[in-house]
């Protein structure tokens, strides 16, 4: 019997064709969100770019079709913070979807706190409830698909924090940076959580998580008007560039977790050097994600708060 080839070895530069595939980037138009989409548009894959702001995703369109040409890309108003919106957008996807990357987020620096509309402190309800609402919708699309991958982009930012159980929402304690790392570290435990119970009920479908390292503007290759890199800000960043990246680099475990098939449901994939730089590889999982405990609380915590489940969608 003839022994069959190994795989070549990952290169980000050359990409795998994944003609015939649709992937939803949600925060597709800027960002780390904007370098997934440009990264699978060139393998022919139709790219989704989930956006608030309909202009900013006019933008970030033009710019693909420019560096990419004959890409298919389009895009449709996704807004996080808005839950009783999703169910809408979606409706516009079509009958199945092959992946979709849960990237959009809000980073706040300062205080006062905020909240979304529908009243959750705003990164919370953008990062992590926004998403959790939005996979209920996308689940029975995704299993339409021969194989379905979720994939969510937690933070490196999430690795030294612990959620509180009893303040998910930050109304007593509230640090803005602190907030923010654990509303990351939230969609990490989800994106785990999603895939033991993909598995328990039998579903092709996948749940994977990825955190991009750490991905600087100064170190981000220039994409006017979606980027725009000043020579100051190059400069200012050559000291870090000894252990960062830009974004487009920190695009590449997602993008790597979409395209691969011997990507694993369950499995963490970072930067290669330190988790902060380089090609995509499988890290351990993180010691503050091992608890399912916590994460079966998360989960049952975050369908209180939306209104809906998404282990409603596996039947």
């Amino acid at each position: 019997m003839p022994s069959v080839p190994p795989a070549p070895p990952w290169d980000v530069h050359r990409l795998p064709p994944a003609d015939g595939r649709t992937v939803l980037v949600t925060g597709g138009n800027a960002g780390i969100g904007y370098f997934v989409a440009e990264q699978l548009a060139t393998t022919g894959a139709a790219v989704v770019l989930g956006s608030r702001d309909p202009a900013k995703a006019e933008a970030a369109l033009a710019v693909l079709r420019a560096r990419v040409p004959g890409a298919r890309v389009r895009a449709v108003r996704l807004d996080l913070a808005d839950l009783g919106s999703l169910r809408t957008a979606v409706a516009s996807l079509g009958p199945h979807l092959d992946a979709v990357v849960h990237n959009a987020g809000v980073a706040l620096d300062d205080p006062p706190r905020r909240e979304t509309g529908d009243g959750h402190e705003l990164m919370f309800g953008t990062n992590h409830l926004g998403h959790f609402a939005l996979t209920r919708w996308l689940l029975p699309l995704l299993a339409a698909a021969p194989a379905g991958r979720v994939v969510t982009t937690g933070s490196f930012a999430a690795k030294t924090e612990q959620l509180d159980l009893a303040d998910l929402q930050s109304r007593h304690d509230y640090r803005p940076k602190r907030s923010y790392g654990r509303t990351k570290l939230a969609q990490m435990h989800f994106g785990l959580e999603l895939d033991r119970r993909l598995r328990a009920a039998g579903s092709t479908v996948t749940s994977v998580v990825v955190h991009p390292g750490g991905a600087l503007d100064s170190r981000t290759p220039t994409r006017p008007p979606v980027h725009v890199r000043t020579a100051g800000a190059w400069l200012r960043g050559l000291p870090a560039a000894v252990v960062l990246q830009g974004k487009d680099a920190g695009a590449w475990p997602a993008v790597r977790a979409v395209l691969d098939p011997a990507v694993g449901g369950g499995q963490l994939w970072g930067p290669r050097v330190f988790g902060l730089r380089g090609a995509p590889r499988r890290e351990p999982l993180w010691r503050n994600l091992a608890d399912t405990a916590v994460a079966g609380r998360l989960w049952a915590a975050s369908s209180e708060m939306t209104g809906v489940d998404p282990g409603d969608a596996l039947g």
